[in-house]
């Protein structure tokens, strides 16, 4: 090959091969980026992946806390009341007879007298119904602190609504005390008697009259 054969040969080759590398490199740069990208791309997945596994991390641990009253509720609630039963069959009294013989025994043991015992029947409610005792008492003072620790005591239930100073003379105190208990419905029912008007006081009208 000549000389000058060989010199255009060169000049032919040598724009096709700057070329090429050209080609190459362009190539090469692209396939880099798109190496990057892959590579961002995937941490961000991965990132948003943890913090979305994160997040329901945190609702279900939300969760948990929120139901964590709820558990185990329906047996407390039969426990309840099995408590509620067993209180009533314990500290309500049967009828009207048993308040009255209770209330008997109380001023027996304490030494007060009671002037009078006054009953009125609320209205009937779902589960019991309300009865209050209006009563005078007098006695010596320690002797009114018995009675009034034994009705706050005593296995049948009492409420003190009320107590009032109405006299005294000597070392004797007089008091009127107003006092509730609380019957079935169905017990109450069958005392014949019906739920105490009110007068215009707001005072309870006597229903029946202890002896």
């Amino acid at each position: 090959m000549s000389r000058t054969t060989a010199r255009t040969w060169r000049e032919r080759v040598r724009p096709a091969l700057a070329w090429h590398v050209a080609g190459v490199t362009v190539l090469a740069l692209l396939v880099a980026g798109m190496a990057v990208r892959l590579v961002l791309d995937w941490r961000a997945m991965r990132n948003s992946s943890a913090e979305a596994l994160q997040t329901k991390r945190m609702e279900l641990k939300t969760l948990t806390l929120q139901t964590a009253p709820l558990r185990g509720l329906d047996g407390r609630v039969a426990t309840t009341r099995e408590q509620i039963r067993a209180f009533e069959d314990k500290r309500i009294p049967a009828d009207y007879s048993s308040i009255a013989t209770r209330i008997g025994e109380l001023q027996v043991r304490s030494g007060v007298r009671l002037s009078r015992v006054l009953y009125s029947q609320g209205a009937p409610g779902n589960q019991l119904t309300e009865i209050s005792m209006d009563a005078g008492i007098s006695g010596q003072y320690p002797q009114i602190m018995r009675f009034v620790n034994g009705l706050e005591r005593d296995p049948m239930f009492f409420v003190i609504r009320a107590m009032s100073l109405t006299g005294q003379q000597g070392g004797v105190v007089n008091l009127r005390l107003r006092v509730s208990t609380w019957l079935r419905p169905a017990d109450a029912a069958r005392s014949g008697l019906q739920p105490t008007p009110k007068d215009v006081s707001g005072t309870s009208a006597a229903a029946r009259e202890g002896e």
